[in-house]
């Protein structure tokens, strides 16, 4: 496969390995003087709840399918190493695609492995906005509209695929009802810990905000993720900057606070995604032909 011999390639990875030491290798210096301690309060709910909580809501809506893998270890250690490559990817692309290439090489078919990944997509899509509906005084009716006919092209996209493309179809049982609920709890605690490190990021600069005036800006924010960009250069990270500039925050606090939680999410994906990576480039190089 494609995506198997690119992964595999020594100088991929190198060249990988190497824009991930550099990202914070240049960023750090340049910001002003940080704590390191509320850093630290807001990092570790949140690496619980990217590396922990997000496999688990993955595991939860595929687990239906007979051939799915049941091992909560095969989840977290397939979300990690998806993790690193989705931030050296736009829009996260490369987390999904990679998924995608460990779904199939467990046993799942195409459409299944479609469909476990397009959903938890989804789920995290719903809780999102959730979040934002939660967090923003009001939403634009404008967004609103998007949103629906959003939600109408993509049934009608199913009905079309249904029709000319059977093989794509998912084979398995689609989740039950139970398995949502599950997976929109961890969607909704995933959501929380991530505004928990804006807070810390905050608050390592020497400032505060009131917690719901940056819940909304946070989720005001999210409103720009549709469009897509690289970690810490996307224009979700830009209007969060300028929403915090909007609450009062000084601008070199706000870009510091948003390019320290961007930086943040490079230490557990290196240390946890790459040395899974590792050890399955590994065992693929040792496995038999």
């Amino acid at each position: 496969m494609a995506l198997r011999r690119v992964l595999q390639s020594r100088i991929v990875v190198a060249l990988g390995l190497a824009l991930a030491v550099l990202v914070p290798a240049l960023t750090v210096p340049r910001l002003p003087h940080v704590s390191p301690w509320p850093l630290l309060a807001g990092l570790v709910p949140w690496v619980i709840g990217k590396y922990v909580l997000c496999p688990l809501r993955w595991r939860a809506l595929t687990a239906a399918v007979p051939a799915a893998p049941r091992a909560r270890r095969w989840y977290l250690r397939a979300y990690a190493e998806s993790e690193l490559l989705g931030l050296l990817t736009p829009g996260h692309v490369g987390a999904d695609i990679w998924r995608l290439s460990r779904l199939n090489k467990a046993g799942l078919a195409r459409g299944d492995s479609l469909i476990s990944v397009g959903v938890d997509r989804i789920v995290g899509g719903i809780g999102v906005t959730v979040f934002v509906m939660f967090a923003a005084t009001s939403l634009p009716s404008r967004v609103l509209v998007i949103s629906a006919a959003v939600g109408v092209v993509a049934v009608a996209v199913a009905l079309v695929a249904r029709r000319l493309f059977p093989r794509l179809l998912p084979s398995g049982p689609l989740p039950r009802p139970r398995a949502l609920l599950v997976a929109f709890l961890l969607a909704a605690g995933y959501q929380l810990t991530i505004a928990g490190l804006l807070f810390g990021t905050i608050a390592a600069t020497g400032h505060t905000l009131p917690p719901l005036t940056v819940l909304a800006a946070f989720g005001a924010s999210q409103l720009a993720g549709v469009v897509p960009g690289l970690n810490g250069a996307s224009p979700k990270d830009g209007a969060l900057v300028v929403a915090l500039v909007a609450l009062g925050l000084p601008l070199v606090a706000a870009a510091a606070a948003v390019t320290i939680r961007a930086t943040l999410a490079w230490l557990p994906a290196i240390t946890i995604g790459g040395l899974s990576l590792w050890l399955w480039r590994r065992q693929a190089t040792l496995a038999p032909a």
